[in-house]
């Protein structure tokens, strides 16, 4: 692992960065989220989840759960679970409505198969010891139940990197700029097989490819300064680069119309 690379893992799993501000409240969460809202095809991903969960009845523990989506839809679709969610960052728990409280994932607050499943969308790129933070959700499953995770392809929206490198080697009066951080690298769709795979014996991916298809900066320029708690690890000035993305996504868009990325993303069912 490279000095920078090291770095960066840091960064992406630094528990008071993340409870402190990259999760302080909804507001960037929701902007990268907003971004699937042009998407095609459009996948209902907590109508999914809901679908794997069929089977499931009693208890699902949402770790990770953020500002709650896939909860809320689950009290929508199965008022008969008991559903609790749990995350690190007190700030974005504040608007999840039920049952919720403050846990690593590295350290449950459950009894040893107490939960018929668990869910880890999207988070356990951001979790220190991803090992050990699937040893625990296989702890608390019962022997029966199911975990679903979620991420993000080591290729997923590949347009938006280039976007920044463009634009960070423009603020820089150079080629191209420095990469930006890339959150679920430690855990990508690519990698997280043989990580679940070390307590499930069947891991099922399920891939979601699509297109995001812009005629406006505006949602992109959002998802791109989202990661402002990680300003800091970009090695060129964020805002500065952020103001110029705009400007060349601009006239992309004025001259071809729109502005595409092509995203690659699924969810892993995961059983003994």
């Amino acid at each position: 692992m490279t000095e920078l690379s090291a770095a960066h893992d840091a960064a992406v799993t630094d528990r008071g960065r993340l409870a402190g501000s990259a999760y302080s409240s909804d507001r960037d969460l929701a902007a990268r989220q907003s971004l699937y809202q042009c998407q095609t095809p459009r996948y209902d991903l907590p109508g999914i989840v809901a679908e794997q969960l069929r089977g499931v009845n009693g208890c699902v523990v949402d770790v990770g759960c953020g500002n709650g989506k896939f909860i809320q839809r689950l009290r929508r679709d199965r008022p008969d679970l008991t559903l609790l969610g749990l995350d690190i960052a007190p700030g974005i728990l504040a608007g999840v409505h039920g049952l919720v409280a403050v846990a690593d994932a590295t350290r449950l607050p459950l009894a040893t198969q107490s939960a018929d499943a668990a869910l880890a969308l999207h988070m356990l790129y951001h979790v220190p010891d991803i090992p050990q933070a699937v040893r625990e959700l296989s702890r608390v499953v019962a022997r029966d139940g199911l975990v679903i995770a979620s991420t993000n392809s080591d290729r997923d929206k590949a347009e938006l990197d280039d976007l920044w490198q463009r634009a960070a080697g423009d603020v820089l009066g150079i080629g191209r700029g420095p990469a930006r951080i890339s959150l679920s690298a430690r855990f990508s769709l690519e990698k997280a097989p043989a990580f679940l795979g070390e307590e499930f014996g069947r891991v099922e991916t399920i891939e979601l490819p699509g297109t995001i298809t812009v005629g406006d900066a505006e949602p992109v320029v959002a998802h791109m300064a989202s990661y402002q708690a990680w300003a800091d690890q970009h090695d060129v000035p964020f805002e500065a680069t952020i103001e110029r993305a705009r400007t060349i996504l601009d006239e992309h868009i004025a001259r071809h119309g729109t502005f595409e990325i092509h995203c690659r993303g699924g969810i892993l069912v995961c059983r003994r």
